[in-house]
């Protein structure tokens, strides 16, 4: 099963999540760092979703896995679209999925708009690093983004976000790019089995008008879950919940075989 983060973040983002799907013994788990983010590669200057795409074949080939069980989360999201397109998904696990617009949908420009307007929130954390969180705004502030309420993350989780903020080139890079890209297309095309998570919470890409290119789009046969009480991260927020809202779609879809030998595996 693959994993992948959203936007800004990182690997981190599944550390609660990703051992329960492993402990369940049934699979392979890997939750990669994607290029231009936080302890991954690179990557060309200007990045866009076929690069990151192009990324995770290469560590798929790398372990020998033709098609995967993938999950991704809103730039993952879209990622996870990409390669489903290019035949690697066995099944695909969207929440809050980045993408769904076309070329010139006003809502592309809105998300390119909220990123842009969080500049000084991300100079700022840039400049202080963990000294930030002393600040009394600053939770406040950061949580919107990512989760229901402030109180839903914890210190650890804090230190986590402003690390892979600060660490991450791709803040500028990917919005460039976007500009001048469509979203995801031929959805109505798509055989992958879908499942379609979207987060009651979710400022960055509320329902419905960033769901609804989904919902309008795919094949009638998409799963399609509500999850309420969590924002644009639900990892952070409700790691059982998530893991097990995974899991039980996925097992549906999965054809495990005698050498099969699961693990976590996270880098």
């Amino acid at each position: 099963m693959l994993l992948l983060h959203p936007f800004m973040m990182s690997q981190n983002v599944w550390k609660g999540v990703a051992p329960l799907i492993a402990d369940t013994g049934r699979y392979e788990v890997l939750a990669p760092t994607m290029p231009g983010h936080n302890g991954g590669i690179k990557g060309r200057f200007f990045l866009d979703t076929a690069e990151l795409a192009d990324d995770m074949e290469r560590r798929m080939d790398a372990l020998g896995w033709d098609t995967a069980h993938i999950v991704g989360n809103s730039l993952g999201g879209w990622v996870a679209f990409e390669l489903a397109r290019r035949g690697r998904a066995r099944s695909l696990t969207g929440i809050a999925p980045a993408g769904g617009w076309t070329r010139y949908t006003p809502a592309k420009f809105e998300i390119v708009f909220k990123f842009v307007a969080g500049l000084p929130v991300w100079l700022g954390a840039k400049a202080l690093g963990p000294r930030a969180l002393k600040l009394p705004f600053v939770r406040q502030l950061g949580f919107v983004p990512i989760s229901a309420t402030a109180d839903r993350l914890n210190d650890e989780q804090w230190l986590d976000i402003i690390d892979d903020v600060t660490h991450c080139p791709a803040y500028y890079q990917l919005l460039l790019k976007s500009l001048l890209m469509p979203g995801l297309l031929e959805l109505a095309e798509a055989k992958t089995p879908t499942h379609l998570v979207i987060c009651e919470k979710d400022r960055v890409l509320p329902h419905p008008r960033f769901t609804r290119h989904f919902t309008k789009h795919l094949p009638q046969s998409t799963h399609v879950t509500h999850l309420e009480n969590v924002g644009h991260i639900p990892m952070f927020e409700a790691p059982r919940e998530v893991a097990d809202l995974i899991v039980s779609f996925v097992d549906r879809y999965a054809t495990p075989t005698r050498d099969d030998k699961p693990h976590e595996a996270i880098g």
